[in-house]
């Protein structure tokens, strides 16, 4: 058998398919390492049993986050990365962050350009780490221990856990929301909120194959019920108003909401392998990252610009069926919905199908959170997928029964934070991918052997000085504007996402360097 130390190959040997035989994946230790726990420890032992029967009645997914050899991939079709994220991202939970730019004073056009230029270089990210799914036959958090090593990447596993339960929280509360307003407002949005979650929660745990069917035909529906939103809404849309803000507080709102929109696309890059380990180690990068981008991009402008538009009517305009529903009376934005639609029966039957449009996004969220937690150590990854994605399910549920009335403020707040973060994760993969691994490729053997991969002082360090020194003093949130942001205006205008790029492109590839010529890996 071919000794881990053997078996490194280039960039180059992996997209050509070299390297990828049965022998050449996850080591047979940590296989029987995970089952020895699960069969020594009695709760895991439940758990487990569970999870094969549930498996032969039902068929869920028992694949966890161990490698997929070649001669196990079972690849879909590869438009089906263009149309997974049609159904992840062209979705009602969208629509809240168009809501933000009108409600920062911005106009329409203004509102449409940082929504596609944000958008944009955000799908930049998702789109990058999404290549090294197929190359590695790895999770996406399962790639980065290349760069930020064993112990490192908790860290990451921690913070894609929080970064797809915040988008899960805003979906539930905006469903919760509409199924309120379909009641006529004598359902609790709490109701809402726990029934998205189930179905959410469900549907993930039957794994990868069935996910990829739903989100191949779940978005057709979305689009054309947002396509009669904007129809029958658009006549209420005043394009021609002006910005409520000037000068210094023009630049700093549309700095904000222009890093919110970079954020709302780059926060996919953690998850995106997850989703293309499947497919063969020689499937063509560009392939894979121009369907990746442009499945972000065109969903997440189409949608988000939709919500821009009703923003407008509601906010700018002021139209008063539309302003009175969401502001006066205080049933956000399920009862602005409630009123564009029409008439009211119709509406109704609209806002039950919208409803469900989360589900394409909320059910990645619980599958991928299922697999980062996983990856936290081997009790983590002995405990089955499907237990994490309930817990995580469960949480989302509390937080948004808790958050329902500061829709706003949840997606302002969250969804700028994650920039940060996001940024520094992909520069930190693709420098690593790029330059340190150009040469000597990956030890495929070793994703799991702490002793074989970086310390990864040099990917935290880069992480945390992106984030302390560049997110920190160029952000500008409800509870905190950073010195630097607040140049832009008595409300600053967040450019941390781009300080912290520059700060980790900075720092990373010298600490790389000491960390390599000190520890050897």
């Amino acid at each position: 058998m071919t000794s881990p130390e053997q078996t490194s190959w280039t960039e180059k040997d992996i997209e050509a398919g070299e390297g990828s035989t049965s022998h050449h994946v996850t080591p047979i230790e940590e296989i029987a390492r995970t089952h020895e726990l699960q069969q020594n420890f009695g709760p895991l032992r439940i758990m487990r049993r569970g999870e094969e029967w549930l498996d032969e009645k039902m068929g869920i997914e028992l694949q966890g986050i161990d490698r997929i050899p070649e001669d196990k991939k079972r690849p879909p079709s590869i438009l089906n990365i263009f149309f997974l994220w049609f159904s992840m991202t062209c979705h009602v939970g969208t629509l809240p962050i168009g809501f933000l730019g009108p409600e920062f004073g911005l106009s329409l056009n203004q509102s449409v350009a940082a929504i596609v230029v944000g958008t944009a270089l955000g799908a930049l990210c998702p789109a990058y780490t999404g290549t090294l799914g197929p190359k590695l036959g790895l999770r996406a958090i399962a790639t980065a221990r290349y760069s930020f090593g064993f112990w490192g990447a908790k860290l990451a596993s921690v913070l894609n856990v929080i970064v797809g339960g915040g988008f899960a929280v805003v979906n539930v509360v905006v469903t919760g929301q509409i199924l309120s307003a379909v009641s006529n407002y004598t359902m609790s949005i709490t109701v809402g909120c726990v029934i998205v979650a189930v179905i959410s929660y469900v549907v993930s745990v039957f794994g990868f194959k069935l996910i990829h069917s739903f989100e191949k035909y779940s978005w057709i529906m979305t689009f054309i019920l947002l396509l009669i939103l904007i129809g029958q809404s658009a006549p209420h849309v005043d394009a021609s108003a002006p910005a409520f803000v000037s000068g210094l507080g023009l630049a700093g709102a549309f700095l904000s909401f222009l890093t919110i929109n970079f954020s709302s696309a780059s926060g996919w890059c953690s998850i995106a392998a997850d989703y293309y380990c499947n497919y063969p180690a020689n499937t063509k990068s560009w392939v894979v990252f121009a369907l990746t981008f442009w499945g972000i991009l065109i969903p997440t402008v189409f949608t988000t610009v939709i919500g821009a538009c009703l923003g407008n009517a509601v906010l700018t305009a002021q139209y008063p069926p539309y302003y009175n529903s969401y502001e006066k009376q205080g049933h956000g934005l399920g009862g602005a919905l409630r009123e564009a639609y029409h008439p009211l029966g119709f509406s109704k039957f609209c806002l039950v199908l919208l409803t469900f449009s989360v589900l394409g996004n909320n059910i990645a969220i619980n599958y991928s959170s299922g697999l980062s937690l996983q990856l936290l150590g081997n009790y983590f990854h002995a405990v089955p997928r499907f237990i994490w994605s309930f817990l995580v399910a469960l949480v989302i549920a509390i937080l948004a029964i808790a958050g329902q009335e500061s829709l706003s403020t949840i997606v302002s707040n969250f969804v700028s934070l994650l920039g940060y973060w996001t940024v520094s994760f992909t520069l930190i993969l693709l420098i690593e991918d790029k330059f340190f691994r150009r040469r000597e490729g990956y030890n495929l053997w070793a994703w799991d052997q702490p002793g074989k991969l970086p310390w990864g002082i040099a990917a935290v360090l880069a992480l945390l000085a992106g984030y302390l020194a560049g997110g920190v003093p160029g952000m500008a949130q409800t509870w905190y504007i950073g010195p630097i942001a607040l140049k832009f205006g008595p409300y600053g205008g967040d450019v941390g996402v781009y300080m912290s790029a520059a700060i980790t492109i900075l720092v990373y590839p010298i600490a790389r360097l000491i960390e390599k010529k000190y520890t050897g890996k």
